[in-house]
């Protein structure tokens, strides 16, 4: 049970705000907001998810820089809600299109009558798109997806041989194209996000790949969707770390320690021959979810070094390698490393040609960042940073550096080799043929090499 849901921009300022019991203060969103803004209790940066104030349990999720909050009175667990705020933002932005601060306020009426669907005198009634569309009423203003910044969702599927509509993740389900009429489309895509611990020497620790098959779907009618897989996939581990590192090509079995599947999936074929088939629902789901720890090949190799070079200075080498095809590129790179807490200043100096590359020292909390607009495979970058200490060293300077840490995405590749092999539609009369689009991404969730 919530008491009330609100939505801030950047700024603080109040987008939507929704009070389902008026138990709490009205002006909690501002009691919110410089709470979160001026946060200081230990040695937290920033404000932890959930926190109570004056009696009042605050949660909160970031999605695309926006705010969304819930607070209660009341003893919740903090995992239903932060899963209905994250649920909250996917049906709002299945019914816009586009999720940001302009849609949302050129659209308050039909974001209103969502959120009286969604949640009745505090209490959850059903966070399903399909379901809602039978009591959802006002059509959406579309927003031109032009505007949206070139590093948002639509821009990291821009790349390959055959580029992505426009409007693949701008679209409203409800929406009509020009004409009142829909176009028939359905998205399938494989992300994927690494964790990968690399030792100082350069041995892989640990490693883990947390993936997921994402569906949707603009067909009409609700046609049966048949998805397969690789042939040679395995569910379960027990055939042991798999020996050597599998090509990019795509060979090799496909090992994946656990996997599970959206309610609308049936397994009848998975067993014999990897398919799946689903009636799709309408919006953006979650198609299947699956992890792996066996071996494989990470992207990139992170080279790490620090050295004294005088009684109050030393220098930083950091050196990255793509390892995939020339053919791929990985977008908005970004490498950070914590320095001493007694550094004062950093001057970097970059590789020559170093073109789309920007370096920043953050003196507040001693950190390092090395920003990468672009890395093409098989290509390699060096950062050299030279620092100031303000007083001698006393301990082992290599341990109070570090560990490096690493961001990134790469369109169209994925490193487990988990493929769609085929999308098949229901056929249905007097239609023409759906378009299908599969896409890949690869994140870095958790990236870190010690040094």
């Amino acid at each position: 049970m919530i008491s009330q849901f609100f939505v801030l921009s950047q700024r603080g300022d109040n987008i939507v705000f929704r009070d389902y019991r008026g138990e709490v203060p009205k002006g909690s969103a501002e009691i919110f907001f410089r709470k979160v803004k001026f946060w200081e209790d230990g040695e937290l940066q920033e404000a932890p998810p959930v926190f109570n104030v004056d009696g009042v349990n605050y949660f909160h999720v970031k999605v695309v820089g926006l705010l969304f909050v819930a607070t209660t009175r009341v003893n919740i667990s903090p995992s239903f809600v932060f899963e209905l705020l994250q649920r909250i933002a996917r049906v709002i932005k299945d019914y816009l299109g586009i999720l940001n601060e302009d849609s949302l306020r050129k659209n308050f009426v039909l974001v209103y009558e969502l959120l009286d669907e969604v949640i009745d005198f505090g209490y959850v009634q059903t966070t399903s798109t399909e379901l809602l569309k039978s009591y959802i009423f006002n059509e959406p203003l579309v927003i031109d997806a032009a505007r949206l910044s070139p590093l948002g969702p639509a821009a990291i599927f821009s790349q390959g041989t055959k580029r992505m509509p426009g409007i693949a993740v701008t679209k409203s389900v409800v929406a009509t194209e020009p004409g009142g009429r829909r176009r028939e489309e359905i998205f399938v895509d494989i992300i994927e996000k690494i964790s990968i611990t690399f030792s100082s020497s350069g041995y892989i620790l640990t490693s883990e790949i947390d993936g997921t098959i994402q569906m949707k779907s603009y067909l009409t009618g609700n046609p049966e969707i048949r998805l397969a897989l690789n042939e040679d996939l395995t569910i379960g581990g027990s055939q042991g770390p798999v020996s050597g590192y599998r090509s990019s090509s795509g060979s090799g079995a496909v090992i994946l320690d656990d996997c599970n599947f959206h309610e609308s999936v049936r397994l009848d074929s998975f067993d014999t021959n990897r398919t799946l088939s689903l009636i799709p629902p309408d919006g953006e789901f979650p198609v299947m979810n699956y992890r792996m720890t066996q071996a494989f090949k990470p992207p990139f190799r992170i080279n790490a070094l620090i050295e004294e070079t005088g009684s109050l200075k030393a220098e930083v080498y950091l050196k990255v390698s793509a390892e995939f095809a020339s053919s791929i590129t990985a977008n908005t790179v970004k490498v950070q490393m914590p320095l001493p807490k007694y550094t004062t200043r950093v001057s970097f100096e970059l590789e020559p040609g170093a073109n789309g590359q920007t370096t920043d020292f953050k003196e507040a909390n001693k950190r390092l960042e090395w920003s990468l607009k672009k890395i093409n495979g098989g290509s390699e970058h060096t950062l050299r940073a030279k620092l100031t200490f303000s007083q001698e060293s006393h301990g082992n300077i290599t341990k109070e550096s570090g560990p490096v840490s690493m961001t990134f995405t790469i369109p169209m590749y994925n490193v487990s080799q988990l493929q769609v092999k085929y999308l098949q539609i229901g056929k249905k009369s007097g239609t023409h043929e759906p378009y299908r689009w599969v896409r890949y991404v690869t994140q870095a969730n958790s990236y870190v090499a010690r040094i």
